[in-house]
């Protein structure tokens, strides 16, 4: 892996791990007013698409309504742990990066496998913004 492929991953893994925090905090109610939502806005690039683990299809902007519209809907037990994050394929300016998503959820828990592509920005939080994400349940949520 090249020098510049490894601060590519660098990036793109600080910017999953500071992204899930940001849900964390505008998630949980007792933290929510503490957050600047323009954060995730400004993480999300232009023609990003998302593909939960439902099957899907989601635009940008029917991703930011949810997210906006779910702020302060969790209670304080509410965490997000990822788990396994590597590379995947790379060029100099866009990586996939691979990661497991583990959530706690009102006492419930689930795992979801996520493949994320990225790519470069100067105006993004971490230096990259999400263009792609894909993930597949690996533990539905209990009931």
């Amino acid at each position: 892996m090249s020098a510049i492929n490894t601060t590519l991953f660098s990036r793109a893994s600080a910017e999953v791990m500071d992204l899930h925090r940001f849900f964390v905090d505008w998630f949980v109610a007792a933290r929510a007013d503490k957050v600047d939502f323009r954060r995730f806005e400004t993480a999300m690039g232009d023609g990003f698409s998302m593909v939960p683990p439902d099957g899907h299809v989601l635009d940008r902007d029917a991703v930011v309504d949810h997210v906006r519209s779910s702020r302060a809907t969790c209670d304080d037990g509410f965490a997000i742990s990822i788990e396994d994050i590597r590379p995947g394929w790379q060029t100099a300016d866009t990586i996939v990066v691979l990661y497991v998503e583990a959530q706690l959820r009102g006492g419930k828990r689930s795992r979801r496998q996520s493949s994320a592509v990225f790519t470069t920005s100067t105006s993004a939080p971490n230096g990259v913004e999400w263009r792609h994400l894909h993930e597949t349940w690996l533990q539905v949520p209990e009931h």
